[in-house]
């Protein structure tokens, strides 16, 4: 049977029904409808599930700190949010598509993002971080709902090319609001496009609580638009990974689209820019840090013989030392040239670009050569880019 959730601001939750969930945050087993979309995970997988989250929650900590240390001039964390983007990204193969928010960090790292390209944006010396094409997933998206859109489009794409591919898309809560994800499932049920809308319900859109968008479960919406929607535990990985996998089933059948609600929780502010103290109450927070993602793992593994000594010895060795790799290729990153900002926005040069290139380089000339005097692009403290960000909802 599944087990019903009432998510603190959750106007609509009562009305919904259950949710899907696997593990309980005691980390017993919940025998559900769903259990055949993961037998096939081995204590091997279940072990690097949890390996997985421990890392990104290592990125996640470490990044804060150098932000903190005036290293970065912004960090979305995703301190909470490690299930529902491991148990989603696991599930993907290297050929699909991935249109990704701000926050994840650990989906980037699921598709073989590296420690120093996950910095990059976030210390100010590239507009993208990585490569699109080498790992199948989109650069950052910190304009709110643009990459659903982004998605569907490439769904269509997907379907004119009639390969069996399939296009993820993560959002938050406060996103469901704008017009860019409605208008993008519209897209996607017309075209009957193989696109996963995910929205990671952390019940906070910056200080804004759900239930104040929301008066019904945000998967409820997806029907109306003709998408068959799912429920799950957000922290619960396999759950997490049970929906996503009969969402990709659908899609490479030739389903079309779903919309997959992970409700989970903001453990931490919605960017470094934020204070989560002036509108979070403390005990919300407790009571959803007895739902942590990664303690409900290793109870399971412990309840199942599988967590040993050595085990989580060489799980925090491995989060280490790639927080010591993110740390050093961060703070060892050299700044970007002054004018390498008129490179790569636009496929071809123009007159208008041109003539704003001149005109910069004659200002940088009174400081000194380019060469000389690189103009410094990165920054300490608060980035005015987290300013404006802190108006929008993810």
């Amino acid at each position: 049977m599944h087990t019903p959730v009432r998510p603190p601001h959750d106007a609509g939750a009562t009305a919904a029904g259950p949710y899907v969930q696997l593990v309980r945050p005691d980390g017993s087993r919940v025998a559900s409808s769903y259990d055949h979309w993961v037998d096939d995970v081995d204590p091997d997988q279940l072990r690097s599930l949890y390996e997985d989250m421990v890392v990104i929650r290592r990125i996640d900590t470490e990044a804060t700190a150098l932000q903190r240390q005036g290293q970065l001039g912004l960090w979305p964390p995703l301190l909470g949010q490690e299930a529902a983007q491991i148990g989603s990204a696991r599930t993907l193969r290297p050929s699909d598509f991935v249109f990704g928010s701000y926050r994840e960090n650990g989906v980037a790292w699921c598709r073989g993002v590296d420690p120093e390209s996950l910095m990059r944006v976030w210390r100010g010396n590239a507009a993208a971080g990585w490569d699109p094409f080498t790992v199948n997933m989109a650069p950052t998206q910190v304009i709110i709902g643009a990459q659903a859109l982004h998605a569907a489009g490439y769904g269509m794409g997907v379907v004119a090319d009639g390969t069996d591919d399939a296009v993820i898309t993560y959002f938050g809560d406060g996103a469901t609001s704008q017009g860019d994800v409605n208008e993008a499932m519209v897209f996607a049920a017309s075209f009957h496009t193989p696109v996963i809308f995910f929205c990671s319900n952390n019940q906070w859109a910056i200080s804004e609580p759900v239930g104040l968008q929301a008066q019904v479960p945000i998967a409820n919406r997806a029907p109306g638009f003709g998408i068959p929607s799912v429920r799950v535990d957000g922290n619960d990985v396999l759950a997490v990974m049970a929906v996503t996998r009969e969402a990709l089933d659908r899609a490479r059948s030739g389903g079309g689209p779903s919309f997959i609600e992970a409700v989970t929780y903001r453990m931490g502010p919605h960017t470094t820019a934020d204070d989560p103290t002036r509108y979070r109450d403390a005990a919300e927070l407790e009571e959803w840090r007895a739902k942590d993602p990664i303690s409900r793992v290793e109870a399971l593994l412990r309840a199942e013989g599988l967590f040993t000594d050595e085990f989580a010895e060489a799980v925090t060795a491995r989060a280490n030392a790639v927080a010591a790799e993110l740390r050093a290729s961060c703070i060892g990153m050299e700044p970007p040239a002054a004018l390498d900002v008129f490179a790569h926005v636009y496929a071809e040069p123009n007159s208008w670009l041109e003539n704003q290139r001149d005109e910069y380089s004659r200002y940088l000339a009174v400081y000194g050569t380019e060469e000389d005097e690189p103009h410094p692009v990165h920054v300490h403290g608060t980035d005015p880019v987290g300013s404006e960000e802190e108006g929008n909802t993810p």
